[in-house]
Formats: C-alpha cells, structure tokens, sequence
C-alpha cells in the first residue's frame, strides 16, 4: 500500500472515561473484593487508536460527542495531553459522556465492562469536523464514526470493524481492519482465514488486516497474497484497548510508509507493550517509526 500524502489522521467515534479495578477473581453477589490495582483513563476505540497514533509520531485529531460534564473534561485533557488535536468534539450538556466500569481477572486474563452507552456521533453542518474532514489524509472510523462519514466521497478511509456496524460495507474502504471472529460471522465459520480475507477483498475493501489476539494477524492487499503476521509476546496485566492501539499503530504506519505486512508487525508489537498497563493507554510506547524500523529489520 503506497503512503500518503503528509497530514493530519483524523479519528471518529467513542470516547469513553474508564474506572478499572484488578482483581484476583471476579467479585460474587453481596462480597466485597480486594483490588490489587485501580485506574482511571481515558477509553473507546477511536479515542485510544488517535493516541497510539500520536504516540508513533503522527499527527492526529479525533472527533466525537461528549458531555459538559466531568468526565469530558477529563476526556478532553487526556487527548490533549497526548496532542491530539480535540477541536472538533462536540460538547452536548444535553448528553452524559460515555463511562465505564470495568473489572480485570488475572486468574482468567479477562474483564467485564459496565458501561454508560456513548452519545450518538453528529456533526453539524458547518462544523469544525468538516473542516479537518476535508484535509485529512486518512479518516479512521469505529462502529460509531462510521455513519458520519459513509456517504463522503474522496476519502481514505480505515475502519475498526471489531464490533457490529449496522448497514456496513467495505466498498472503498482503504485499510479494513475487523477481527477474524467478526469476518467469520460475516462470510461463514468454515472458511479458512485466507479465504474470508479474499471475501473482504471481493466486497470491495483495498486491504484487509484481520486480527486474532494470541493468534497474530492475516494480511491481504488487493492483487497480493495473505500473509500470516504472528502475535508479538506479551507481559499481560490487562488486555483492555489493545484492539483500539492496535488500529491506531496500524493507521500510523500505514501513512507513514510501511509495506502493510510491516505496519502489522508494528502495530502487533505496540498493541502487546499496551497489555502491561491496567488500563488501554498508560503502556503504549512512545516509539516513532523510524526508530522501530532500525530497531526491528526484516530479513
């Protein structure tokens, strides 16, 4: 996949304000559970990729809805201290932000999220989301952003297809990034990963990333062959946000240049690194591209 052209990579969807407890074992009805750990962090998919982007020295905006509440605030402060550009959120004191609560098992490796539902993505016509909208080299969506820009033309765009997006279609898109789990609900249980890729790629996406945890990443560009990119060991304290820094590190190496077998390998390693923090963003290494490509060559 050729780079593109230098400028900003403008993120769409949730953001979220995440309090995470870990424990040994989940908590029981009416028990009260030692917590070996607790943060608070910024979360949502398109929130945390614009950080894991910026962090791999990309030049970043991302845009949603949250409240004039606390927990924006805190949203806002969070993306900006990463310097991601936050001009174009909305601020609806209409709306309460998206929050969750989410407990970590070590013993199983796992978590269970409560959470309050994040406020519907719309931008105003006029709006300073248009603005960078029309500027941006690459617009990344999740299953919230999707709709706010499904029906623009002349964009490139890469898409987080970890969770269902109603009325979907990777017709154009750029960079198609959904779990393997998510392809086979689509296309069927029984074909080989090689073989749900190609469907993506006959669907009308321009190059597909299929991820599998544990199980690394199937690669596939238009015209190309699938290519297996294993997983990068990992030190897990939590997985929680690994997906999202995997889509941002994927998207930064992609417009920086990187073959996508090798964007892959990047973001695989930076999504694993992430897994050493409680919660999605604390881990995330301040690694800028050229500085992976001397340290991790190819053969």
């Amino acid at each position: 996949m050729p780079p593109s052209s230098s400028g900003t990579l403008l993120f769409v969807g949730c953001a979220t304000f995440d309090s995470i407890a870990l424990v040994q074992e989940y908590p029981t009805a009416d028990s009260r559970t030692i917590a070996s750990d607790f943060s608070t962090a910024g979360g949502g998919p398109a929130a945390t990729a614009a950080v894991a982007a910026a962090r791999a020295g990309a030049q970043t905006a991302f845009a949603g809805v949250v409240g004039t509440d606390e927990e924006g605030d805190r949203i806002i402060s969070g993306l900006e201290s990463e310097g991601v550009d936050t001009s174009a959120v909305i601020r609806d004191a209409n709306v309460k932000t998206g929050a969750s609560v989410i407990v970590v098992s070590r013993a199983t490796e796992s978590r269970a999220i409560v959470t309050r539902p994040v406020p519907p993505v719309s931008f105003p016509a006029g709006s300073r989301f248009h603005d960078l909208l029309s500027t941006a080299a690459w617009v990344h969506v999740d299953h919230l952003g999707w709709n706010s820009i499904a029906n623009v033309p002349n964009l490139r765009i890469s898409v987080d297809a970890g969770n269902p997006i109603s009325s979907f279609s990777p017709k154009g898109v750029a960079l198609y990034v959904p779990t393997l789990e998510r392809l086979r609900a689509e296309y069927g249980d029984d074909l080989a990963p090689q073989a749900l890729l190609q469907k993506a790629i006959d669907d009308g996406a321009t190059a597909v990333v299929a991820t599998a945890g544990s199980e690394g990443a199937w690669v596939m560009e238009r015209g190309g062959d699938p290519v297996h990119v294993p997983a990068t060991p990992a030190d897990i304290v939590s997985t929680l946000g690994a997906g999202d820094v995997y889509h941002g590190a994927i998207l930064a190496a992609v417009a920086g240049g990187l073959s996508l077998v090798e964007a892959a390998r990047f973001a695989g390693r930076t999504a694993s690194a992430s897994c050493a923090g409680l919660d999605g963003r604390s881990k995330i290494p301040r690694q800028a591209l050229p500085e992976f490509l001397s340290a991790h060559t190819t053969a």
